[in-house]
């Protein structure tokens, strides 16, 4: 039998002190806390990552090819794509799907209101799966029939609140030309339908419509266009793929990562891992701190103890692996029940969206829960591992305590 483990188990489990229940449940809950809040800090920041990601990613899409000149407006420099271009994205097993579009600066004028808006201009080839899951109203853009298809647009649901629009409405665009003299173009369009992106920089910033519009405006012929969207498999990869496109482009053509053009949401991004560090390390802090204080008062209490199996003949060594025995059930018992609060907090969440965000300050409605597998595990183990090391130390105080005088200590 283990003696060691048999008295640890007494002293955790079946022991009838009072104030000995009092400090293991202290200590268990502590360490249940502490992993709970860590591994919701965990998923609800890759929730967040992602989701705000796949947002982002799915109206621009993750690598945008455009012409390399000096032209620093919203209205790209028109282009003819080489064959080769053409045929290497089309072979390159890393992309999902490629695109043409083009951009042009307009004012919407609409019930006595006025917003300035990027048209970004797409073809039949557009991947519609990302806007049809955020449609708030209406359909997409019909492209089998040219001249309906130029007066159709599709508007966000921000700009729709702004001028007071609603899917079936017409409004007046005034295209900005390229040329200083050159007096702005008028169109007429037709809403047919309204998203929501839930991202600012997007929602105020682009209306959909058809590309032959720009290149009927900027007289392009209708071979050229103003930029390629790809949309690739493995974020992850997004620099090295970019890298990969950009070596084998044609000299005038550029690659542009989605964080080369959206800066600020990526680097607010990369300063929420920041903080989920700090967070971290301040939640290992304290169920450490938790985990020593209660074995540090277990071993003061049991001194008696302590001197009588002393007196009996158990080593130094044997009454510390008791007191780690002890601090093993403990940190378990801790981590068990920490996994089922996080992970049922986590999952209810994730079904029901209980807890909601202001999505113009952060983007979503709701908090996001991503959970992985390894994120979990390694919490566990990091855990575990870090608080019986740390243990050790209190632990060493039981060969400092005399026989004889543990056994006078009242």
């Amino acid at each position: 039998m283990n003696t060691e483990y048999f008295i640890a188990q007494r002293i955790a489990i079946k022991s009838e002190r009072t104030f000995s229940k009092l400090i293991v449940r202290i200590a268990i809950s502590g360490v249940m806390l502490s992993l709970a809040v860590m591994m919701l800090s965990i998923a609800i920041i890759k929730g967040f990552k992602t989701e705000i990601q796949q947002k982002v990613r799915g109206y621009v899409g993750d690598i945008r090819i455009y012409k390399l000149d000096l032209n620093n407006s919203f209205e790209l420099s028109p282009f003819i794509p080489e064959a080769k271009t053409y045929a290497d994205l089309k072979k390159n097993k890393n992309i999902v799907y490629f695109q043409p579009y083009a951009t042009k600066p307009a004012i919407i004028s609409a019930n006595d209101e006025v917003e300035g808006i990027n048209f970004k201009g797409v073809d039949k080839t557009y991947n519609w799966d990302y806007i049809k899951q955020h449609l708030v109203s209406g359909t997409t853009i019909n492209f089998d029939d040219p001249k309906k298809s130029g007066t159709q647009i599709l508007i966000s649901q921000y700009t729709a609140s702004r001028l007071k629009l609603k899917t079936g409405d017409d409004f007046i665009m005034h295209f900005l030309m390229q040329a200083a003299n050159e007096a702005p173009r008028k169109r007429k369009f037709k809403i047919v339908g309204v998203y929501n992106i839930g991202v600012d920089e997007v929602d105020k910033s682009f209306v959909l419509g058809d590309l032959s519009i720009i290149r009927r405006l900027n007289k392009w012929s209708p071979q050229e266009i103003g930029g390629i969207e790809i949309k690739i498999k493995d974020f992850s990869k997004l620099t090295s793929v970019s890298d990969d496109l950009y070596k084998n482009l044609e000299l005038k053509l550029k690659a542009e990562t989605v964080v080369d053009y959206f800066p600020n949401i990526f680097t607010w991004l990369s300063l929420l891992d920041v903080n989920t560090k700090v967070l971290l390390i301040l939640m290992m802090i304290v169920g450490v701190i938790n985990m020593v204080t209660a074995l540090l008062i277990m071993i003061l209490e049991r001194t008696n103890m302590i001197g009588m199996l002393k007196a009996f003949g158990m080593t130094n060594l044997n009454m510390m692996k008791v007191f780690l025995y002890n601090a093993l059930y403990l940190v378990g018992f801790g981590l068990l029940l920490g996994n089922i609060l996080g992970l049922g907090l986590g999952f209810i969440q994730k079904i029901t969206h209980v807890f909601k965000l202001e999505q113009g300050s952060y983007y979503l409605s709701y908090v996001p829960i991503e959970f992985h597998f390894s994120d979990i595990f390694l919490l566990n183990i990091i855990t575990m591992f870090i608080c019986l090391i740390v243990l050790i130390l209190p632990s060493l105080l039981v060969s400092q305590i005399s026989p004889l005088k543990a056994i006078r200590f009242k």
